[in-house]
């Protein structure tokens, strides 16, 4: 086909099995034409929503504004995906045209007034028109959005909130390119092997390849990505390595050319301007309100009710920690960048367990298997590989989902190794959500799962540590969150939960990867194929509490933190010391020096990348609450009871948003949760005692 015939594969159905998009086909040329030709579609739709003559209902309202957009969600997934996982220069400059495009986009139908009048009529009405529960909800839902994003401000303060909203899409553009470039640029160069003492030899041949990849042949670099920086912490005996490492990241995208901490000024003005623009007292009410906390107050009186416990848990491990250099006759006090090595020196002390040996039981391909047989065993869904499915990288894996009776479920990807042009951490998403609509028409979803785990070597296949292990079967948590939905509106399909639900899906998943039961179901040595002892299993039981102090106090001071970002008020004119701030809040919670900020603010991309999680970072301990409560019902019945699964899939996987999220948990678990039961499995509370004393329920979860 030549150049003048060539179809833009956006603006055609996909020929391919299951609609998955043809990656081979798109070219960077095809974005910009799609999202251009997408945003006019919308707008056009839009405006015939708005202009119809008709007495408002559901289905010429808010079913036919759901409809709405298809071009555009179409392009925008494939270009999401690929803006995070095959970023280069040719991605970013479309990313610089295109979401800024997007959000002006946005807010102009957010801001339609006479949209907003036939949704508020829907609203007004909404219990007088026979809605079932899922289409009130969704009322409900759309009428809130419509106001938080600006439907009840006048013709000025609206223009001034599209203006605020361009300026926070640039600033986010800002910071995800400068944490990328200076993530990429880090590198951290051995050339005397002595150095290398401690390290696993996996990770040592990993660095020599990324060395030689960089022209350094017979050295070693690590960079800043987790499968090279947490070894360095973990195992390496040179202590100025693990210093220069542990600073490398403290540092990271705190110096020109790619400062994010001017960056994170503005955010956090303009970000301060749009709440009390729409009616909020910061930018944290705003962020909370609509979602099961309510309140920052809530969340931060549920963090807090973890804190004090944590700290003490920190002093303990502290005071083993000292011991143990105290007695290997060296003389210097705990240091941040020893955490993670005198932690592995003592879990091996305490429970004779070497991650290096745990960790030749769990190959990436050992691990699916497992995250496939819970699945399997739990919820009666298989997986099939389709190597010749269309792939957007050599690397990614795609399998078909079928139910017990063979039906098609979903599309799943899997794409596991970091790149360059990879962000850090993983994430779920989807090229395609699922919806039922009432002439028949439907779709299933096509979700991926993506992840920066430990790279395969010439001599060994990719060896996940017990991290990385638990990280696999979280993203597989969302995954099924996605792929078993069965709400009807695409607006409530799959993870689009409140935000500080989304997590219990993830994090109870997490709780089977190291369950005995299943184990001995995928956990065999990469050398010899024996199955992993019943030892190594008691040894991982054993351990199972340890570092939990450190664990969690990463999390409750980024989490508060975030929350502290979110509840500042600047002036125009205020010149913001972001370093200072992290202290003064640092200070404000007594944390101990020996631990840092899981992530600080020039690299908290959860926060500052975009509004995803910010003022929304303690939704992973929230969701914890729910996650731990939950389990324990499993626990109680057998990890693999079937009603209990059955309740599990139909009242949370399969329902998305549309009920209540409080309603829907109560319904599985039969209570409000309760935070005793992370307490317990944590350890930061003696199991007996906390299951005697009084239940704390969550706060603000009604």
């Amino acid at each position: 086909m030549n150049a003048q015939t060539r179809q833009n594969p956006f603006m055609v159905p996909y020929e391919t099995p299951f609609g998955i998009p043809p990656f081979d086909k798109i070219t960077y040329d095809d974005y910009l034409p799609a999202i251009e030709k997408g945003i006019a579609d919308k707008k056009a739709e839009i405006e015939a929503i708005a202009n119809n003559p008709a007495t408002p209902t559901f289905d010429n309202t808010i079913l036919a504004m759901e409809k709405s957009g298809a071009l555009l969600e179409k392009v925008m997934l494939v270009f999401g995906a690929l803006d995070e996982t095959d970023n280069n220069e040719h991605m970013l400059a479309i990313s610089e045209k295109a979401y800024p495009m997007v959000s002006a986009a946005s807010d102009e139908i957010m801001m339609n007034d006479k949209l907003f009048k036939r949704v508020k009529y829907l609203y007004d009405n909404r219990d007088k028109l026979n809605l079932d529960g899922p289409q009130k909800r969704a009322v409900e839902l759309s009428y809130k959005s419509f106001t938080r994003n600006g439907a009840l401000l006048s013709a000025e303060k609206k223009e001034e909130l599209k203006n605020l909203n361009n300026e926070l899409t640039q600033l986010f553009l800002s910071f995800n390119k400068n944490l990328l470039a200076s993530t990429n640029k880090f590198e951290l160069v051995v050339t005397d092997p002595a150095e290398l003492k401690g390290i696993p030899a996996g990770i040592v041949s990993t660095a020599a390849e990324e060395a030689a990849k960089r022209g350094k042949q017979g050295q070693w670099v690590f960079t800043l990505h987790a499968p090279s920086r947490l070894p360095v912490l973990k195992y390496a005996d040179s202590r100025s390595l693990r210093e220069k490492m542990y600073n490398g990241y403290m540092n990271l995208a705190s110096e020109a050319p790619y400062d994010n901490r001017p960056v994170i000024g503005n955010i956090v003005k303009a970000r301060s301007k749009k709440a009390r623009l729409l009616g909020f007292n910061d930018f944290a009410s705003y962020m909370t309100d609509n979602v099961m906390a309510k309140t920052p107050e809530a969340a931060r009186n549920l963090l807090l009710q973890i804190w004090s416990p944590t700290k003490d848990k920190v002093a303990e491990e502290v005071s083993e920690m000292q011991a143990y250099i105290d007695e290997s006759g060296e003389k210097f006090k705990l240091a941040p960048w020893d955490y993670y090595y005198y932690a592995e020196k003592v879990r091996r002390k305490k429970y004779a367990l070497d991650e290096n040996e745990v960790s030749a039981y769990f190959s990436v391909d050992n691990v699916r298997k497992g995250i496939f047989t819970l699945a399997e065993r739990l919820y009666g869904v298989t997986f099939t590989e389709l190597p010749d499915a269309p792939k957007y990288n050599p690397e990614v894996n795609v399998y078909e989902v079928k139910d017990k009776d063979n039906n098609h479920v979903a599309v799943f990807m899997t794409d596991y190794f970091p790149r360059p042009s990879k962000r850090q951490g993983a994430w779920m998403s989807e090229f395609r959500g699922a919806f039922e609509d009432a002439d028949g028409t439907s779709a299933r979803p096509i979700v991926y799962n993506v992840g920066n785990f430990t790279r395969p070597t010439a001599d060994t296949p990719a060896l996940l540590t017990i991290d990385e292990v638990q990280t696999m079967f979280h993203e597989f948590g969302h995954g099924l969150h996605g792929m078993l939905t069965k709400a009807k509106l695409r607006s409530q399909a799959g993870t689009n939960v409140d935000r500080d639900f989304v997590e219990l899906p993830s994090q109870i998943t997490e709780h089977w990867a190291l369950e005995p039961e299943l184990l001995k179901e995928y956990a065999f040595h990469y050398k010899t194929g024996e199955v992993i002892p019943e030892s190594l299993i008691k040894k991982l039981e054993a351990a199972s509490t340890h570092n939990q102090g450190f664990e969690i106090t990463e999390r409750v001071t980024a989490a508060l933190l975030d929350l502290e970002w979110g509840a500042l008020n600047p002036s125009d004119s205020e010149n913001i010391d972001i370093d200072k701030f992290e202290k003064q809040v640092a200070a404000k919670l007594d944390m101990p020096s020996q631990i840092a900020y899981r992530y600080r603010s020039p690299y908290f991309k959860h926060i500052f990348g975009g509004d995803g999680y910010a003022s929304g970072y303690y939704t992973y301990l929230w969701a914890e609450v729910l996650d731990t409560d939950g389990f324990e019902l499993f626990t109680e019945k057998g990890v693999f009871d079937p009603a209990t699964a059955k309740s599990f899939k139909e009242n949370i996987l399969e329902m998305g948003g549309s009920e209540d999220p409080m309603t829907l948990f109560k319904r599985f678990r039969g209570h409000e949760p309760k935070v005793d039961a992370l307490l317990r499995l944590r350890g930061l509370a003696p199991r007996k005692e906390a299951a005697k004393g009084g239940d704390i329920n969550i706060p603000g979860g009604k």
